[in-house]
């Protein structure tokens, strides 16, 4: 006789035999209530040159918001209970205050989108809380300010730039035009793509800094050609993170090459044509959900909620620190639909992970590349290495 098994133990067995912690039986008491608070803040990226698409104003929220629909689909079987208490505001002082409203009620996990000056005054005033980067790409956050009690899913500058070098190098693309913006974000993108260029032996015939004031849609034409004029290259890597100018430079070059960087060929987390490994059905629940594609912030604070909620079931607690020693440890199970198991690097608190190279309807390719070695973990080849990070990381 065969013997039917209710589709509700389906998930119950499958934690059963992955070895996680099965909380959730009849009669158990009451569920076990995940707080979570998201905190966000974008600063006013100023006038732009061009009119580009504008980053949608709940970036990261959705992310987050789906996240929790996901846990709980899972969690009511173990009887856990997520909850995401949100906060967008326009100021970093409003951002603190939210913060402190959010931790006396009791909430000790937040996912963070802002920059890095508001994440380094959270990251003081909660050192009892455990905090997700899911905002700011800041190299320094990851390599001579570590902060104890932050955990990055969001790609520092370092990750995006050798993603794309060494798809650049793959590509025998060896002499690069490096074009630079006027902003201090775009400093720091150049900063990061001339450190990749040399540590996988790209060479910068050129850089050029913008510094044209004018409206460039109307003289793009007549101004790039001239103004990329310069010794041969195979490339033009572009460093312009708010869309002052970088949106003209494609076809506009004196030679015609390939442009790359925060414009053209793009490094990033997450994008719409990211469809393998179960991303599509992400995708799709993203769309109905938010009415829009999901983006880098949305994924870094999707995967940051789902870190928690995955320590959770393994750990059956929401104690901070157990959270954040359990991800340190490598021990913890996450899927981030990008083909590898992800983790968190136990040096500087960085989410391991693939970077997808896309043009706007299209994925290129995806980093690490085939041939770049590590001796532990080829994704540990995109940023900062653990000889690399001067910060002592708790």
């Amino acid at each position: 006789m065969r013997r039917l098994v209710s589709y509700a133990l389906i998930p119950l067995l499958a934690a059963a035999s992955a070895g996680l912690p099965v909380a959730a039986q009849a009669g158990d008491g009451a569920p076990l209530q995940v707080r979570i608070g998201y905190l966000g803040y974008r600063p006013d990226p100023g006038p732009l040159l061009s009119n580009v698409i504008e980053e949608p104003a709940d970036a990261g929220l959705r992310g987050a918001q789906l996240a929790i629909v996901d846990s709980n689909s899972t969690g009511r079987f173990l009887k856990h209970d997520y909850q995401l208490q949100s906060a967008s505001v326009d100021s970093p002082e409003a951002l603190l205050q939210a913060a402190q409203a959010q931790h006396d009620q009791g909430l000790r996990l937040f996912v963070v989108n802002a920059p890095s000056a508001s994440l380094r005054q959270l990251s003081a005033a909660l050192p009892d809380s455990l905090l997700f980067n899911a905002g700011s790409a800041d190299d320094s956050l990851r390599t001579t300010d570590c902060l104890g009690n932050v955990l990055h899913s969001l790609p520092d500058r370092a990750m995006l730039a050798d993603a794309l070098v060494q798809f650049s190098v793959v590509r025998k693309w060896q002499r690069a035009l490096l074009i630079v913006g006027q902003t201090a974000e775009d400093q720091a993108y150049a900063a990061a793509l001339r450190r990749a260029m040399k540590r996988f032996g790209m060479k910068v015939v050129a850089q050029k800094d913008w510094q044209f004031d004018n409206d460039q849609r109307r003289s793009a034409q007549a101004d790039m050609p001239l103004f990329t004029q310069t010794a041969e290259y195979d490339v033009v890597l572009v460093a312009d993170e708010r869309g002052d100018f970088g949106e003209y430079v494609p076809y506009q070059t004196w030679y015609p090459r390939p442009v790359a960087g925060t414009q053209g060929l793009t490094p990033t987390a997450w994008h719409k044509t990211v469809e393998t490994y179960g991303a599509a059905q992400l995708q799709k629940r993203f769309e109905a959900l938010a009415g829009r594609w999901m983006n880098d912030r949305d994924f870094a604070a999707w995967i940051a909620v789902r870190s928690i909620a995955s320590a959770v079931s393994k750990l059956r607690q929401d104690d901070p620190l157990a959270i954040r020693q359990l991800a340190l440890s490598e021990q913890l199970p996450l899927d981030g639909f990008k083909g590898r198991k992800l983790s968190y690097r136990p040096w500087n608190g960085q989410l391991r992970q693939p970077i997808p190279l896309v043009q706007p309807r299209a994925l290129v390719s995806t980093s690490p590349q085939d041939g770049f070695l590590h001796p532990t973990n080829e994704m540990d080849s995109l940023g900062y290495d653990r000889p690399e990070v001067s910060c002592r990381y708790p």
